[in-house]
């Protein structure tokens, strides 16, 4: 029985036609608003890649900077030792005392080579990681420009369907109106699923799965008294004349052609008449639903 506060049943059925098409749009547009965000989920991982790599080598630079900087004083040191032996040869006046300086300062210009050499190589290695540095920075620099112009648009975007949204929530309280909120709730849920939710019966037959239903529940549905789902798929059901007619229309054409074909072979003369005369009638299983 229906409720007072409720809309006729084929004013009902017309608002849920149009909830559907509100509903399956809303669903779509609030999975793309949730999907959109993901879009960036590459470019700034492989930002949080770079900006890591970036600091790993800027350490490594660090300790570079003050392992040539430590090189540096120790060459420094052995220059100076070794220009103070060769200053003090002059006062050297023993060869004993000569022999000792020498010696002193072979080491020390030993010394200073190494460490000359070793810091040749070390300051190569920091300028190659400097311009590693350099490359991570404009790259760095580059992806965030990237990042950010995609996040304003993307941020422009979810704002646009935001809005359309709203408009979409507006027209769905609308359309919902004047219906059971139980009905519209498993409404709901039946187009989260299939994005159709209420289809025509064409015959006995479901038009959203396309299963036979029981030929009273069939008949039943044709009156449009009351929102009935189909035991099958779930969805709401409603009764269509434009749709059955259709059917039957095309089903009338596949008889006549069949009945010109008979003709045609000069066949389908006499059979009926000779099942009657036996006393027998044609069958009439076809016209169940009409009855």
């Amino acid at each position: 029985m229906q409720k007072t506060d409720e809309l006729p049943m084929t004013e009902q059925l017309e608002k849920l036609k149009e909830l559907q098409d509100v509903l399956a749009e809303k669903y779509e547009l609030e999975a793309k608003i949730e999907e959109l965000p993901k879009s960036l989920d590459g470019s700034t991982e492989s930002l949080d890649r770079y900006k890591k790599q970036y600091i790993q080598t800027n350490t490594e630079y660090e300790e570079k900077k003050a392992q040539v900087a430590e090189l540096k004083k120790e060459l420094d040191e052995a220059q100076k030792k070794r220009e103070e032996g060769e200053k003090g040869m002059d006062a050297v006046k023993e060869h004993r005392e000569y022999e000792i300086l020498k010696k002193q300062i072979d080491e020390a210009q030993a010394l200073e080579d190494e460490k000359r050499e070793e810091l040749k190589k070390e300051e190569k290695a920091l300028d190659e990681l400097n311009d590693i540095l350099k490359g991570h920075e404009e790259f760095i620099s580059s992806t965030e420009k990237d990042v950010n112009e995609q996040r304003e648009n993307l941020d422009k975007e979810v704002a646009d369907l935001n809005q359309r949204l709203e408009v979409l929530k507006e027209q769905e309280a609308k359309f919902s109106e004047g219906i059971n909120p139980e009905i519209i709730l498993k409404f709901q849920r039946i187009i989260r699923r299939n994005n159709k939710g209420i289809v025509a019966v064409a015959g006995n037959v479901c038009d959203g799965c396309h299963m036979v239903l029981p030929a009273q529940f069939a008949n039943e549905v044709r009156h449009n008294d009351q929102i009935r789902f189909c035991p099958y798929c779930s969805r709401i059901l409603y009764y269509d004349d434009s749709i059955v007619s259709k059917v039957y229309s095309l089903q009338n054409d596949e008889d006549i052609e069949d009945t010109d074909e008979d003709l045609i072979d000069g066949e389908g003369f006499g059979d009926e008449d000779e099942d009657l005369v036996d006393g027998d009638s044609p069958d009439t299983s076809s016209m169940d639903y009409e009855n």
